[in-house]
């Protein structure tokens, strides 16, 4: 949810009260406005989402390290995260009316998308820097990435990354959960990859 903020709210003003509320015009775009009895023009902005948490505690310097390398990797996997999220969700929306041949067909063209647009970075992707990118994913979506592959492309092909992943430390048919990685966990409450349908989105207005 937006929140509409002023300035007022941010700074102390002294003594100063309104004194008068507007719309001024800013770069073409008009914005409203509010002037205090101290002749100060304040601008009312709106914000998108922010995150306010308070400070980590690291229990050592081990902990610590864990953290920043966790925080690198998941800069660096948060692109590719968005990315698979907002491809889930359109996917399972535009095909959730077509029949199973329609819809073999629509995930078969979208594979070679994504080989050409993914193929070559993810390969590059350390061991843990795959783990912290199947992290987001799971997190968001509450499935773990063995039944998203199943339902994407069959049983057979599930099971083969399954096993393909073992050999990377990756169980694929286990779900992230929160509180076995406390430090991951950590790292992620600080990462929005969310992703809402611009249909839904549009639905609450």
């Amino acid at each position: 949810m937006r929140i509409l903020l002023t300035l007022l709210a941010l700074v102390t003003l002294g003594t100063c009260v309104l004194a008068q509320t507007g719309y001024t015009k800013v770069n073409g775009k008009y914005y409203p406005y509010t002037v205090d009895d101290c002749g100060d023009t304040l601008i009312l902005a709106q914000l998108e989402d922010v995150s306010v948490s308070s400070p980590e505690v690291f229990n050592s310097d081990e902990e610590y390290k864990q953290y920043r390398r966790y925080r690198i990797y998941a800069q660096r996997a948060y692109p590719y995260a968005v990315d698979a999220i907002r491809i889930f969700r359109e996917t399972e929306y535009i095909t959730q009316n077509m029949s199973n041949r329609e819809r073999r067909k629509y995930i078969k063209n979208l594979q070679k998308e994504l080989k050409e647009k993914f193929e070559d970075p993810l390969k590059k992707m350390s061991k843990t820097q795959g783990k912290v990118l199947i992290a987001m994913i799971e997190r968001e979506l509450d499935v773990p990435i063995y039944d998203l592959i199943k339902d994407l492309r069959g049983g057979l092909t599930a099971r083969y990354w399954a096993t393909f992943a073992v050999f990377y430390g990756h169980h694929l048919k286990k779900k992230y959960t929160v509180g076995e990685d406390r430090i991951l966990d950590m790292v992620l409450d600080d990462f929005d990859i969310s992703y809402e349908l611009p249909e839904a989105a549009g639905s609450d207005k």
